[in-house]
């Protein structure tokens, strides 16, 4: 009896130390690089699960014991992530476990995509289209139909998606870039309107956004963006009509061939502030933080005009002999 129990606890030892070596054995595949000599782009794409994955990574040579991260599952499902789709960087010397973590983590690739102050919706749409790795789901459809599946049927889309850099991955489409773009530039408007100058010519945040569309469109330094809208505000106050180029421009659509003649001027356009009274009915471009705040914080003054040095700045005129004097020296001379 006393043997056979001898015999027993041997074996149990034995059993036991085969058990932890096997285990340290499965520690050491899991642990061991994965190989890979210099970084490597990987994706997971949609609808692929964990074992897929590891097949695919084995068949790529990347990992060697495709059996340990399978057995990973059994013994410690907790530590076998949900995997993300998107693409991820493997770096040499990155262990399996570590390569596990990272496709379940938020580290993916990304690409920056920005939409620079003062393009159109439509510069915007061609941006989208082109860019790398983006998903398209808007391609071809029109604006009406874009806005709809925005959930803002019936909303003129010019002037409504802010411009900046947004950051996406691969799987990511562009229907939730303007989706970013159109929720950030909501509430940018609300609150710059909360904070607005309380004499104003405009009465309402969306009059404020196509104020600010014309500023942006009308010059890039930002020391002028405030001046300019004081002499919209102005201009509107005295029954001036505004004058502003940028918005001929818009009105003239696919036509603008890169100058205006004086029957352009002349043209008359829902958008040609050369002949209507007032603003344009939609914004005219994407403006920027600046260009919004400058609409609902014009600066006070006596100018009613101005006119482009031709450097990105503007001479601005009290009185309309000085002002021609200025187009004399600034355009008519060039």
């Amino acid at each position: 009896m006393l043997r056979l129990l001898k015999t027993l606890l041997v074996l149990a030892i034995l059993a036991g130390a085969a058990l932890f070596g096997g285990y340290r054995y499965w520690e050491s595949r899991l642990e061991a690089p994965i190989a890979v000599s210099e970084p490597m782009l990987y994706e997971v794409p949609r609808g692929a699960g964990y074992n897929r994955v590891v097949a695919d990574l084995a068949q790529r040579g990347v990992i060697a014991d495709d059996w340990a991260f399978r057995l990973l599952t059994r013994l410690e499902p907790e530590n076998v992530p949900s995997l993300r789709v998107g693409e991820y960087m493997l770096e040499p010397g990155m262990s399996g476990r570590e390569l596990v973590t990272l496709l379940g983590s938020d580290r993916v690739v990304t690409y920056p995509l920005t939409v620079p102050e003062g393009w159109t919706f439509r510069q915007m749409r061609e941006l989208l289209d082109n860019a790398p790795k983006l998903e398209s789901r808007t391609a071809g459809l029109s604006d009406e139909e874009v806005m709809a599946l925005l959930d803002r049927e019936g909303v003129y889309p010019e002037g409504w998606f802010f411009p900046d850099t947004y950051r996406y991955h691969k799987g990511v489409s562009d229907l939730e870039i303007l989706r970013q773009a159109l929720t950030r530039m909501e509430g940018i408007l609300k609150d710059v309107w909360q904070a607005r100058d309380d004499d104003l010519t405009i009465d309402s945040a969306y009059e404020a956004l196509i104020m600010a569309s014309l500023i942006e469109r009308e010059t890039g330094a930002p020391a002028e963006r405030r001046e300019i809208a004081g002499v919209f505000k102005r201009r509107m106050e005295q029954g001036m009509r505004l004058q502003t180029d940028p918005t001929v421009i818009y009105g003239m659509g696919e036509s603008y061939e890169g100058r205006i003649t004086r029957a352009d001027l002349r043209e008359a356009t829902p958008y040609n502030t050369y002949v209507i009274d007032g603003m344009p009915p939609t914004p005219i471009a994407m403006p920027g933080r600046a260009a919004l705040e400058a609409a609902v914080n014009p600066l006070p003054g006596e100018t009613l005009y101005f006119v482009s040095r031709g450097d990105g700045t503007h001479h601005f005129s009290r009185t309309l002999r000085e002002h021609n004097n200025a187009v004399n020296r600034y355009i008519r001379n060039r």
